[in-house]
């Protein structure tokens, strides 16, 4: 079991920067594939970034790709996004998920654990 609280939304101008981080529970973090995604209102939970459980394997999105940087930080049991050039599509409520296994996982239905989210907000 673990759990996760998102902390480092906010509101910001588009074009500039805020960086989410995702502080997880429990000794076996280094054992889970971590994942963060994203609701706008009215619109499905969609994914954003994915890191393998050692850090080595990322993934993105498309929409974020070049602007976006997932990280992790295992002695810390955190998981961080970098995100720059923001624009206000990137508005959102932000999660992070986790789920034991040692790929990169994209899809809602493949994680088994979520944060209560943190809402981020960009202005034009």
């Amino acid at each position: 079991q673990v759990q996760l609280v998102e902390s480092g939304g906010g509101l910001v101008q588009a074009g500039g920067s805020l960086r989410l981080s995702c502080a997880a529970s429990g000794r076996t973090f280094s054992r889970y594939a971590m994942g963060w995604f994203r609701q706008a209102p009215g619109k499905e939970r969609e994914f954003v970034a994915a890191i393998s459980w050692n850090g080595r394997s990322t993934v993105y999105a498309d929409s974020v790709k070049g602007r976006f940087t997932i990280s992790r930080d295992n002695a810390k049991n955190m998981v961080y996004l970098q995100m720059n050039s923001l624009k206000p599509e990137d508005t959102a409520v932000y999660y992070c998920a986790a789920r034991e296994g040692a790929g990169t996982y994209y899809y809602t239905t493949q994680y088994d654990f979520w944060g209560q989210g943190t809402q981020v907000t960009v202005s034009s």
